[in-house]
């Protein structure tokens, strides 16, 4: 697809030349700190009072975190607050979008909201930016980027509306406990760490001090209670639950099996799946061979699932790191141990820190919508052309593990899953080392020694090539066009900040 090198609503095109060409220094943005003199009463009445104490102005940009996912009820409740306070022109960086918050929906077409930030977006939100609803594209980071975007202040944050399971009157906040417990906040840790004003909303109001402090109140302008911040029950989606589907769970028993044979399965292995059925099931049939191996890894990586939890319980992780917790497995694992570790989203997949977790992992698992004969993978969008997620941490996990593995189907419905070209470009192929499938392995060319190894290993490793055209007989229906000129709607940024491809306009 061609990329202008201007867009408008968006500015110059740093154009992606390479996953580890654009990586250096990274100069931290100045933030104002407003102190809280002795005495000073935090709590208001409602967001209305928050608004007003925050001084919003219309053209702001408010920042939201999804760890409540499509249980959350703050961004809703904010907007609602800005359209009655008559806020124009606003700007909404949530770390992701879902169907719950299709409200959100006519803000935009009152202008109450005319521009998003988002590193995934699902649902409603993400079909009406796909067929034009906002005037300036969406731009859709990597969680990594996204904390780089905040730390530099490239995305400058007015105000961070802090989704607090549990909080005291002072500004200590927690997501282990409460009626919303939602485990490790660790979107929210960034998020507040790069805003000029922060705004905790809890459901669950404890005296001082609230312990276990996540997020501290030094980091905390204001508290507002409300009455219900979500549905934690809604925590759990279908791309964070393990696939019972007997073909996927061959891939996944495969992908288990290539992990084993690479080299990388020893004495402190550590390991992360992303979202995706058979990325996740994979974890239970590599746990196996850790057991008759009698291999203990050094961490787990996540997005935490109750599938991970079974092994870390088990002894074959000694720790966790964990950004968010996926299920109430994991919520109720981060509440009693404390091998289980937070980590804020920089320290997670930020690539211009001083170090980030995903540079320690040995092996990932990943899922896709598509991925072509060059080993790129989208999981931007369907082959529509339609936003149907966002890289998230695909794009930063495949850059920092020493072994990349796609696991998907050959086929889904009347469309291939192994492809030409991908409709949309999330993650670049050199930064992905094997592709798993229910017809095969295929080894990216850049990996001869991985190809040699699972080939002795007795696996079925074949070429890209032969997947594809095998795709391409078995779902003949064509894919989008990538050519046209259509608006551009969503710019999808490349974990350092360049742009590695454009969302078009669809028809409605």
């Amino acid at each position: 697809m061609r990329i202008p090198e201007t867009i408008p609503g968006y500015g110059p095109v740093r154009p992606f030349t390479g996953a580890f060409a654009n990586l250096g220094k990274l100069t931290r943005a100045v933030r104002t700190v407003h102190a809280a003199p002795s005495g000073t009463d935090k709590v208001l009445a409602d967001l209305d009072a928050a608004i007003r104490a925050c001084d919003l102005r219309d053209g702001a940009t408010l920042s939201f975190h999804h760890h409540l996912r499509n249980g959350d009820a703050v961004l809703n409740l904010v907007l609602e607050a800005a359209a009655r306070a008559g806020l124009k022109g606003l700007t909404v960086a949530a770390s992701a979008l879902f169907p719950v918050h299709a409200p959100l929906i006519e803000h935009i077409r009152s202008g109450v909201v005319t521009g998003l930030a988002a590193s995934t977006i699902y649902g409603p939100v993400a079909r009406a930016v796909s067929q034009g609803a906002l005037a300036t594209p969406v731009l859709m980071y990597t969680h990594g980027g996204r904390a780089r975007c905040v730390e530099s202040g490239d995305l400058r944050i007015d105000v961070a509306f802090v989704a607090a399971p549990t909080a005291d009157a002072y500004g200590n906040l927690c997501g282990a406990v409460g009626r919303a417990a939602c485990g490790p906040m660790g979107y929210a840790v960034t998020d507040v760490q790069g805003a000029e004003r922060v705004v905790a909303v809890t459901d669950t109001l404890v005296p001082y001090p609230a312990v276990p402090i996540e997020i501290g109140q030094d980091w905390v302008d204001f508290v507002v209670a409300v009455d219900s911040i979500g549905d934690p029950a809604q925590i759990v989606s279908g791309t964070t639950k393990a696939t019972t589907n007997p073909v996927a769970l061959s891939i996944a028993d495969t992908a288990a099996k290539v992990i084993a044979a690479s080299g990388l399965l020893e004495e402190g292995f550590s390991f992360q799946t992303g979202a995706g059925g058979a990325s996740l099931a994979a974890a239970a049939f590599l746990g196996r061979i850790m057991r008759e191996r009698g291999i203990q890894g050094s961490f787990a990586a996540g997005g935490i699932t109750a599938g991970i939890v079974e092994l870390f319980d088990a002894g074959l992780f000694r720790a966790l790191m964990d950004v968010q917790a996926f299920d109430h497995a994991a919520i109720d694992s981060f509440r009693r141990s404390e091998a289980h570790q937070t980590m804020s989203a920089s320290m997670y997949a930020n690539p211009h820190n001083r170090g980030c977790v995903v540079n320690r992992l040995d092996a990932t698992i990943l899922g896709a919508a598509e991925i072509d004969r060059d080993f790129n993978v989208n999981v931007t969008t369907g082959t529509d052309g339609v936003i149907l997620g966002g890289s998230g941490g695909h794009a930063d996990t495949a850059a920092g593990s020493k072994l990349t593995l796609i696991t998907t189907s050959l086929v889904a419905g009347a469309h291939a899953k192994v492809v030409e070209r991908v409709t949309t470009c999330t993650t670049p192929g050199e930064s992905i080392d094997v592709l798993v499938t229910d017809a095969g392995i295929a080894v990216n060319p850049l990996r001869g020694d991985l190809a040699e190894r699972l080939t002795a290993a007795g696996l079925p490793v074949t070429s890209i090539e032969a997947l594809a055209a095998r795709a391409a007989e078995l779902a003949p229906a064509p894919t989008r066009d990538r050519g046209g000129d259509g608006r551009i709607v969503a710019v999808v940024e490349y974990r350092d900040g360049t742009v590695i491809d454009v969302v078009r306009q669809v028809e409605g």
